[in-house]
């Protein structure tokens, strides 16, 4: 077995989530649920096929999310996983209908950091062990980051 460790490639600002799934449906439903969810929201979804054919099946209304979506996915190529590119909204507004999709198994990250994924390789194929989602933490919030914390929810109006 090999470790290796693949970083998804994407602008800064970014937010995507990775996942795994166990058919087919998912690209399909992914792409309905979310529009059902925020019709204005941009998106790219590519997803390893771990059978048949095993491709890098893709959807979106993005180009070029759908690009980086397929690029990633093709890159990570670990079986039923998917990865999903969104603009014009964020994870948290979609996140909870794409878990409760029933082929859905796991979430590894919705995010905008930096990641790495950590992918075992054997000789049947690669999966995903984990990820390395942004920044080692730097120490513990003070009084004055708390106060910057729940400012900034209410700023970007997660809070009121």
């Amino acid at each position: 077995m090999e470790l290796k460790s693949i970083k998804i490639e994407k602008p800064e600002s970014t937010n995507f989530i990775l996942g795994q799934s166990h058919f087919i449906k998912t690209v399909e439903d992914i792409h309905e649920a979310i529009v059902q969810i925020n019709p204005q929201m941009k998106f790219g979804l590519g997803f390893c096929e771990s059978s048949g054919m095993a491709l890098v099946r893709w959807t979106g209304n993005d180009d070029g999310l759908i690009a980086m979506a397929k690029k990633n996915a093709l890159s990570l190529s670990c079986g039923h996983c998917f990865i999903l590119f969104v603009e014009n909204g964020y994870p948290i507004n979609i996140l909870n209908a794409i878990k409760a999709l029933p082929e859905v198994c796991t979430i590894f990250c919705a995010t905008a950091n930096p990641v790495e994924v950590i992918v075992a390789e054997t000789e049947q194929g690669r999966g995903i062990l984990g990820i390395i989602d942004g920044e080692r933490t730097k120490g513990i919030e003070t009084d004055k980051d708390i106060v910057w914390r729940k400012d900034f929810l209410r700023k970007i109006g997660y809070k009121s």
